[in-house]
C-alpha cells in the first residue's frame, strides 16, 4: 500500500469514527450544547498548557469533562435508537472509545487522586508534598493531565491490538481534536434548545442512509 492510499485510510477511518459518534451518542440537544461547553473550555485548556500545565488541566476536569461526561450519563437517551435502529446495550458494545462502564471507572479515578493526594501529599515518595491548598490544586493539576494522558495512550494501545493500529491512531487523533469538531457540529445546540427541540431529529444522518 502506498503513503497516499494509508493517509486516504486513515482520513476515511477517522471520518468514519466521528461520524459514528455524531449520530450514535449525540442525539441530546442538552448533550449537544454541554459538549459546545466542554469544546470551548478544552480549546481555552489547550492555549494554557503552554502557560501552566496544572491550571490547563484544573480547568478541562472541572468544566470541560464534567460537562460533557455529564452530557452522556445524565441527558442524552438510553432507549432504542430509532435513527440507527439499535439498541442502547448495542452501541455500548460497539463503543470505540470509552463507553459509559469505562467512564465510570475513568471517574472515579478522576476523583480519587485528589483525595490521595490529601492524604498522601507526598504520593508514597514519588513528588515533593506541597505545602498549603495552592500547592495541593497544582498537584492535583498535574496529577489529572497525566491521568488524561494515560487515558488516551491506553486505549489507543488497546484499540492497536482491537481494531488495528490505524483505528487506534485515527481514535486518539479524534480525542484530541474533538473540541474544534464539536464546535462545527454543536455551536446552533443551543439555539435549537431555546426553540424546545430537546432531540435532534438527525436529519442529516437519515439523508445520509438514503
Amino acid at each position: 500500500m502506498t503513503t497516499g492510499a494509508r493517509v486516504h485510510d486513515f482520513f476515511q477511518t477517522l471520518q468514519i469514527q466521528r461520524d459514528d459518534d455524531h449520530r450514535f451518542y449525540h442525539h441530546s440537544r442538552i448533550n449537544q450544547s454541554l459538549h459546545l461547553l466542554s469544546a470551548c473550555t478544552f480549546v481555552c485548556s489547550y492555549v494554557l498548557l503552554f502557560i501552566d500545565p496544572a491550571v490547563a488541566a484544573l480547568l478541562a476536569w472541572t468544566v470541560a469533562m464534567v460537562s460533557r461526561q455529564a452530557g452522556h450519563f445524565f441527558f442524552e437517551p438510553k432507549g432504542y435508537d430509532h435513527v440507527n435502529q439499535a439498541t442502547h446495550e448495542h452501541k455500548e458494545e460497539i463503543k470505540v472509545g470509552y463507553n459509559l462502564r469505562r467512564k465510570v471507572v475513568l471517574m472515579l479515578l478522576w476523583v480519587a487522586l485528589p483525595l490521595l493526594l490529601w492524604l498522601e501529599p507526598g504520593l508514597f515518595g514519588l513528588v515533593e508534598p506541597a505545602t498549603g491548598v495552592e500547592g495541593w490544586l497544582r498537584h492535583v493539576g498535574l496529577a489529572w493531565l497525566a491521568l488524561g494522558v494515560a487515558a488516551v495512550l491506553m486505549r489507543t494501545v488497546h484499540l492497536f491490538f482491537l481494531q488495528g493500529v490505524m483505528a487506534g491512531l485515527a481514535w486518539a487523533t479524534k480525542i484530541l481534536t474533538d473540541p474544534f469538531h464539536d464546535i462545527k457540529l454543536y455551536w446552533k445546540a443551543p439555539l435549537a434548545l431555546m426553540r424546545g427541540e430537546l432531540i435532534d431529529p438527525m436529519d442529516d444522518v437519515q439523508n445520509a442512509a438514503r
